[in-house]
């Protein structure tokens, strides 16, 4: 029996995780800070090419152990999943575009620097909820998922909880959830292949 390196883009994104936080926390803080957080409104210049950049990478980047493994355990979960369905490089795409849209609201809309999967891991969840779409219905699984997850988000937000020391961005987590909504409504990949 030999292992298989199964879902390209999921694995590489969490070893690549994996080694950011090992290299932030052998050397320096300022690795994550400075590569892989997006400077929150007011201190995000669009002409800085450095803060485009972050408005990616800030998804590779974690606050600690705990904020990594609690990202990186559902997207090892989903993606491999999802990686099968819709194909290694749309995912990156996903996940990419994802990272984009998060990022950029974020560094627009709030004041403090947004690092974490937390969006992703939210893309993956309402949109593996679509696996089993098909044209002209709407998924139970998804409306239940919706209504528990971004309904927990929203009453979080509102409440604006603080976990582990670093402030959890609700606001991520509704973003990434809508994404992946529109990427499950709008893909081919999402329909059932009954």
């Amino acid at each position: 029996m030999k292992i298989r390196y199964n879902a390209p883009t999921v694995l590489t994104f969490a070893f690549i995780c994996t080694l950011i936080l090992i290299l932030s926390e052998s050397f320096s803080w300022s690795i994550t800070h400075n590569w892989f957080s997006v400077p929150g409104r007011g201190d995000f210049s669009p002409i800085n090419l450095q803060h485009w950049l972050r408005i990616f990478t800030h998804v590779i980047g974690h606050a600690g152990w705990t904020h990594l493994v609690s990202n990186i355990s559902i997207i090892l979960l989903l993606g491999p999943i999802l990686e099968e369905i819709y194909g290694t490089m749309s995912l990156l795409i996903m996940i990419s575009i994802t990272a984009f849209i998060t990022g950029l609201l974020h560094a627009f809309f709030f004041s403090s620097d947004l690092l974490g999967a937390s969006s992703v891991v939210f893309m993956m969840i309402l949109l593996v909820s679509f696996t089993n779409f098909n044209r002209g219905e709407v998924p139970l699984s998804f409306i239940l998922i919706l209504v528990l997850y971004l309904g927990n988000e929203l009453f979080a937000a509102f409440r604006n909880i603080t976990t582990s020391g670093y402030n959890i961005s609700h606001f991520a987590h509704i973003v990434g959830g809508l994404v992946g909504s529109l990427f499950g409504f709008f893909s081919h990949g999402g329909r059932s292949r009954r």
